[in-house]
């Protein structure tokens, strides 16, 4: 039997049988199993072809598999906190996670931690990058989706945090999920909320395009290849497909149930869709414990893999030639991933190995030698009179403890008031 052009990842929150199975949607048939854990939603990636990761639920650690070591875990990427989703870039330079509310940027050839995102106010919820890797996306509970140039991260100054390149607060309610479409930073991104709305924008302006308001709850969102249509999954188990390029133009739409294209098959909410290559196959999964396969053309379902437990990650992917080889073996190892910026000397912790040598821009005597710098430091010293510095320096420590511990009962209060006001207007 030929070997597949398309593979499906799906992953579900049990983990029982394994991590994650990649199978072909052409037949159902299971071709490889990722034994170890479970995934967390939005948490499930392939780094450059030669790794699948995915975020441990509910723990602060990253599970790593070579592709072809399927039955052992290369190693774990430790993480500050749980890890809520995470995203590679297509060239398999750059790895980001969002980490409760911040988001974390990682260089994949040296496993440098290169930036600490901190521009959302509630957890993240999901990440994508530009199929040219120039940007990724980011959308929290806090209802913010915000744009993100990766050459201005790299180069922003150590004293002031990047800022996002677009912020976009017409969602309501917590974002659900974010997909990007071709063409780099001239691309189009969709978003979905719970708010029941799904919203088109343009990237290079920052504009919305297209929103589409729903009976329901959306809980993810994709495109086909083409970016003709959306297809939206909402809460109670449907699939909407949505036209783009349907006239009259309207910025703002209502889906109308009746007279518009629906999948229906799943009984409970769909949190993740990915449609195939040629644009014919659409995958979905769901919180009733299967991933199904449709036909987008006649809207019927071609079959239905069952998990053991509510779907997390479904998507389609390229298949992967050292994939079904077992004696392939990755082109370039992975380094360990560090979880502290570098240090000023270089150093990002105890643990670092090697030498690193910094070098002046004058000659070493045109400076004072470190014991003279001492020496005058010393004396400086002396000549504070009245003034006791390990008190001084004890009450700063004591006070900036208060600060911390106020900072930390403030952001859980915030925390509070959010998730019980989104709770309140989604029952109703």
């Amino acid at each position: 039997m030929a070997a597949p052009l398309e593979l499906v990842l799906s992953t579900d929150a049990a983990g029982q049988v394994a991590n994650c199975s990649a199978w072909d949607p052409q037949t159902g048939a299971v071709l490889l199993s990722y034994r170890g854990g479970n995934s967390s939603p939005r948490g499930l990636v392939m780094l450059g072809g030669q790794y699948l990761l995915g975020g441990q639920l509910g723990k602060n650690y990253i599970n790593v598999w070579e592709l072809q070591r399927k039955d052992q875990l290369q190693q774990k990427i430790v993480c500050s906190a749980p890890v809520t989703c995470l995203a590679a870039s297509p060239n398999g330079l750059y790895l980001a996670a969002g980490i409760a509310d911040s988001i974390y940027l990682w260089e994949v050839c040296t496993g440098h931690l290169l930036a600490i995102l901190n521009s959302h106010y509630q957890d993240v919820t999901c990440l994508t990058f530009t199929d040219d890797s120039s940007h990724f996306l980011s959308g929290a509970k806090d209802s913010l989706a915000l744009v993100w140039n990766l050459f201005s991260i790299l180069q922003a100054d150590g004293s002031r945090g990047p800022e996002p390149r677009h912020m976009w607060t017409q969602h309501s309610l917590p974002i659900t999920d974010i997909h990007c479409g071709t063409g780099g930073p001239q691309s189009r991104a969709v978003t979905s909320s719970l708010d029941q709305t799904v919203k088109l924008w343009d990237i290079a302006s920052g504009e919305l395009l297209v929103s589409v308001l729903f009976d329901v709850r959306i809980m993810s969102v994709t495109f086909d290849p083409a970016e003709y249509h959306l297809f939206c999954g909402g809460s109670d188990g449907s699939i909407f497909q949505v036209d783009l390029c349907e006239w009259p133009v309207q910025r703002d739409k209502t889906f109308n149930t009746e007279q518009e294209k629906v999948f229906k098959g799943h009984r409970d909410q769909v949190t993740c869709l990915s449609v195939s290559l040629d644009g014919s196959l659409l995958v979905s999964g769901s919180h009733d414990e299967t991933v199904c396969v449709w036909d987008i053309q006649s809207k019927q379902c071609l079959r239905t893999v069952n998990h053991r437990g509510p779907v997390t990650n479904a998507f389609i992917i390229p298949a992967p030639g050292n994939m079904l080889r077992a004696d392939s073996k990755p082109s370039f190892p992975l380094p360990r991933f560090s979880k502290h910026f570098q240090g000023a000397e270089g150093c990002d912790d105890l643990e670092s190995e090697g030498l690193i040598l910094r070098l002046g821009k004058q000659q070493q005597g045109a400076e004072d030698t470190y014991l003279q710098r001492a020496e005058q430091l010393h004396l400086l010293l002396g000549e504070t009179e009245g003034k006791n510095l390990s008190s001084i320096v004890e009450q700063l420590r004591s006070r900036t403890s208060e600060l911390e511990d106020e900072l930390n009962m403030v952001r859980k209060i915030n925390k509070d008031l959010f998730d019980f006001s989104a709770n309140i207007i989604t029952k109703t």
